[in-house]
């Protein structure tokens, strides 16, 4: 771990290097210092509109060293009206999903390619809306134009949410967890898009699928975003040991000439090892892999200097995200 007085310099670096992402309204949702790769590995700052969210991850947390974080950002960012941090080594689930610094009220939404995402930053111990997956929400945007999409373990739904602003003639979401749906129907609100009830699936992932099965029912698109690791009654998901199994699992839903867009954020699953997954998947000549979208720059570092776990090459970060195109009989 390196000194304290360190601190200050790789933390004016980090902010300088994102000064282009700063929007004149404080409305969007950037990382603006990623420690693992920034030079301190125990530290992560987020921005959400006019919040600061400080993710800390020492073992042995020091709320002043905290504290002296977040008044050397708010000088910096005196644009900042809230702060949260988030301690992952605590014992109270409060604060590990996050406790006021500073301010009075945090964020309830950002604006990201022009759409609105709500948030709910104290919701989970993440800060509700995935910074990762920016450019994939771009993608959707761009490319769902009329066409109906699965979105599975949605979380709090931004990518079904992407895919509805892109003109997507249907958007269904499945996630495990009713509250996580609620607040993409909150999204839906900000945006002026019709709630539809029936497409909020609060479903375990396995019965959905089967269910859908079952009734014929087919999409053009199916994003596979499942959590690192997690078994219910129904199934277990393993990211690092069994991604072929999910992307089995959601393959026969597609129509010919559909996508499946399947994520792979485990740290210790390699580039190369996902990518070869894919190959053999792909080797029946029914899925043929389209293009891989990369992390933003931001979320990674633009100083890097610590080195990712597991080489994720070809993509350039943990988080792998690839496009499959898929045919049928």
């Amino acid at each position: 771990m390196p000194p304290n007085n360190l601190l200050p310099s790789l933390l004016e670096e980090a902010i300088r290097s994102r000064a282009h992402l700063f929007d004149s309204r404080r409305e969007t949702a950037f990382r603006l210092f990623n420690g693992f790769y920034e030079g301190y590995p125990s530290l992560v700052l987020d921005v959400y509109g006019r919040t600061l969210v400080i993710h800390d991850y020492a073992k042995e947390p020091d709320r002043g060293s905290i504290s002296e974080v977040a008044e050397y950002v708010r000088t910096a960012l005196n644009w900042l009206r809230a702060g949260i941090v988030k301690t992952r080594s605590a014992k109270s689930q409060d604060e590990k999903r996050g406790q006021l610094l500073f301010g009075d009220k945090p964020d309830a939404k950002v604006k990201e390619h022009g759409v609105w995402y709500a948030t709910h930053l104290t919701m989970n111990r993440d800060a509700s809306f995935y910074l990762d997956t920016r450019n994939l929400r771009k993608w959707l945007i761009e490319n769902m134009r009329d066409r109906s999409v699965l979105n599975t373990f949605a979380y709090t739904g931004s990518l079904g949410v992407a895919s509805r602003a892109g003109c997507a003639s249907r958007v269904t979401q499945q996630d495990l967890n009713r509250r996580f749906l609620n607040l993409a129907k909150t999204s839906y609100t900000l945006n002026g898009f019709p709630i539809h009830k029936q497409d909020f699936i609060a479903q375990d992932f396995f019965s959905a699928i089967g269910r859908f099965k079952r009734t014929g029912e087919m999409f053009d698109c199916v994003i596979l975003d499942p959590p690192f690791f997690s078994i219910t009654s129904k199934g277990k998901v393993d990211q690092v040991n069994e991604s072929a199994r999910l992307i089995n699992k959601a393959r026969p839903l597609i129509n010919d000439g559909g996508w499946l867009i399947a994520i792979n954020n485990a740290l210790y699953v390699s580039g190369r090892e996902y990518i070869q997954t894919l190959e053999e998947l792909c080797e029946d000549g029914y899925l043929k892999i389209r293009e891989l979208i990369p992390v933003p720059e931001d979320f990674i570092g633009y100083n890097v200097i610590g080195k990712p776990v597991a080489d994720p090459h070809p993509f350039n970060h943990s988080t792998k995200i690839a496009v499959l195109d898929v045919r049928r009989k």
